[in-house]
């Protein structure tokens, strides 16, 4: 890949890193802005046809920027297709790197109306799913002599609360816990973990807002400004790189001052 010089600082060319949820929204973005900085990305999607298609289409993105890519399904509340996910990206890279864990899904709802068969269904994807793949990615990552890294998706729900969204924001503060633990568990292997907490960042579901309710949000936020998808990504790849060989454990508030 050629790179220009601000993205050759940060010391990821030839690396592998595998980004779940990478079709679409902050997954796109970071997975892109990766393969920008010369890494090799594995692409996840979800199994379905036009999950498959955007995935190639994303891969044909990266090579068009000269890095490399590869298509994975993957959906991470299966251990097997993780384990499957994990191996294809050694296979293919010779290694594993780095790891993303950005899936994640939402069911929002009030409380007494929340159902017990989509607390599962989300717990299993932003959280179970989380701790399957970091597992099954322990080994290979911790192959790495100088280093790897592993990127947790928080939230800012998953830091202050939110109405209408309990189980939402218990899965991220979950992250937040295996995160940490993570951190200390694996600090003498110079296996880092760290966490992001986005807060509200224009992407899809954010533009699907009227304008009334993005005033709202809006006027919630010091900076008085959605996030950028490239906000997000670019804190990805700074917890990814050596630049932040030092830093295990945290959580990285990407927020506009929503939380402080």
């Amino acid at each position: 890949m050629t790179e220009t010089r601000s993205e050759s600082i940060w010391g990821l060319e030839g690396k592998s890193i595998l980004v779940t949820g990478s079709n679409r929204g902050i997954g796109k973005g970071i997975a892109l802005s990766l393969a920008r900085a010369g890494a090799c990305v594995g692409v996840t999607y979800s199994g379905s046809a036009s999950g498959e298609e955007k995935a190639h289409a994303l891969c044909k993105e990266i090579e068009a920027l000269g890095g490399k890519a590869k298509a994975l399904a993957l959906n991470v509340a299966n251990e097997d297709q993780c384990k499957a996910a994990v191996d294809a990206m050694v296979a293919e890279f010779g290694g594993l790197y780095g790891l993303v864990n950005n899936a994640g899904v939402a069911i929002d709802q009030l409380t007494l109306r929340y159902k017990s068969e989509d607390w599962d269904s989300l717990m299993d994807v932003n959280l179970k799913g989380a701790f399957i793949l970091s597992k099954l990615a322990l080994r290979p990552l911790m192959k790495n002599r100088d280093g790897a890294s592993i990127v947790n998706m928080s939230s800012v729900v998953g830091q202050m609360g939110n109405a209408g969204q309990v189980p939402y924001s218990a899965s991220k503060a979950g992250l937040i816990g295996m995160t940490k633990s993570l951190a200390l568990e694996f600090a003498s292997r110079k296996l880092r973990v760290n966490a992001i907490a986005p807060g509200f960042i224009d992407t899809e579901m954010t533009q699907a807002l009227t304008d009334e309710q993005k005033a709202k949000i809006t006027d919630e936020i010091p900076m008085s400004i959605l996030g950028s998808v490239d906000d997000i990504a670019n804190a990805t790849k700074y917890l990814l790189s050596p630049l932040s060989q030092y830093v295990t454990g945290q959580v990285l508030s990407v927020n506009g001052g929503l939380y402080m």
